[in-house]
């Protein structure tokens, strides 16, 4: 047994030390090369095709790393997981303090944060110090868009002060620094948030996600593009998908394992609402079947990856030990090597689909969204 309420983390991004089952890649460091990103041509010309989409970032940890070196500058052949343990710290945790996300690319030559928050030494030494920045804590329906426009200040400010990375994924209940804010503080009724995007010349996807605190991949999804859509002026962009629930009916094995998962559940004192979320997940990454294959060496239930520290493949395989992974909380078999739904500080609050990304960080989140109802029909008839 683990007493884990010493090692509660609070959630800037949403990720795990781990994971993400059959949609999770290896970093690696990559020799530098140029990347455009999807632009909108001038209205004269045409468009540029679009680009792959961008992962959300994962979370970074607050805890105190074990690593006493502030910044690594990475070398031929390195890798993130590689860095992190010759340092003492998780993968996930490096991750989070640099923007990454599973599938992003170091390449050498590049400097990474070692420590959270922390800034190279070469730039801390030549930087004046910021500004004082006002507090804003997220409530419930909360973007950076909306944020920043009530403060006066830029996305990017906020963006940049915080951390958050290409998605800008936020919760309630975080709290987020507001830099160069020009107003005392929220005002009483925020402006909604905007629903679609009309794309002008010189947008691209990238800039569009980002001044509208959400992410490539959501946009690409939405809206239907692929690698080499175009986007065009004058086109409207959907910011979220349309909601789309998914069901399905369940033969003897797959019936078998979502009651375990609902046991599981159960006996750890999960609401209904985190069971829900734990099934779905487990319909995304393997079809509620537990999997002795998978995306590298992703394995399971939950597509769990030995490489990132969820346990050994024959730890992994065992259903059991995998849902009482995957939940977390103070009777995490894994420990600390791992962080389950129970150890996301303001789970409950979350969206959906936030929630499950934070523990399974996959490059295509809003899959876990299209199974809620379905999940908790589950949760009702099989618990």
């Amino acid at each position: 047994m683990h007493n884990r309420s010493a090692r509660a983390r609070s959630l800037r991004l949403g990720a795990p030390a781990a994971v993400i089952g059959t949609l999770a890649a290896v970093l690696t460091a990559v020799p530098t090369e140029a990347e455009e990103p999807v632009r909108s041509a001038p209205a004269s010309v045409g468009a540029h095709e679009a680009r792959a989409a961008r992962p959300a970032a994962p979370r970074a940890a607050v805890s105190r790393p074990a690593s006493t070196v502030s910044d690594y500058v990475v070398r031929p052949g390195d890798t993130v997981s590689g860095i992190a343990i010759r340092h003492g710290l998780r993968p996930a945790d490096v991750l989070g303090w640099n923007g990454l996300g599973w599938r992003s690319v170091i390449h050498p030559g590049q400097t990474l944060r070692l420590v959270p928050g922390a800034a190279p030494a070469a730039a801390a030494a030549t930087s004046p110090a910021p500004p004082a920045a006002t507090v804003h804590t997220v409530a419930p329906g909360d973007t950076v868009y909306a944020i920043a426009r009530r403060y006066g200040t830029t996305v990017d400010a906020v963006i940049t002060a915080n951390g958050l990375g290409d998605s800008a994924l936020i919760h309630p209940g975080q709290h987020l620094r507001v830099p160069g804010a020009t107003t005392a503080g929220p005002a009483p009724t925020a402006a909604p948030a905007a629903q679609t995007h009309r794309v002008v010349a010189g947008d691209t996807l990238f800039g569009i996600a980002r001044k509208h605190g959400t992410s490539v991949a959501v946009l690409m999804q939405a809206n239907g593009l692929r690698d080499g859509s175009i986007i065009y002026p004058g086109q409207t962009l959907r910011l979220s998908p349309a909601s789309t629930q998914r069901r399905a009916v369940l033969d003897a094995t797959q019936r078998g394992h979502a009651q375990h998962i609902i046991r599981v559940g159960r006996e750890l004192g999960v609401p209904d609402r985190g069971i829900a979320i734990a099934l779905a997940t487990a319909m995304v990454e393997s079809s509620l079947r537990n999997l002795d294959h998978g995306d590298r060496d992703s394995l399971g239930l939950f597509q769990q990856r030995p490489s990132q520290g969820w346990g050994t493949p024959a730890q992994i395989m065992d259903a059991d030990r995998s849902i009482r992974v995957f939940y977390g909380g103070g009777h995490d078999p894994n420990g600390a090597a791992s962080r389950g739904l129970l150890d996301v500080t303001g789970w409950q609050h979350m969206p959906f689909t936030q929630a499950a990304q934070t523990v399974q960080v996959s490059a295509y989140p809003e899959r876990y969204g299209q199974w809620e109802q379905q999940a908790t029909e589950w949760v009702a008839a099989l618990g």
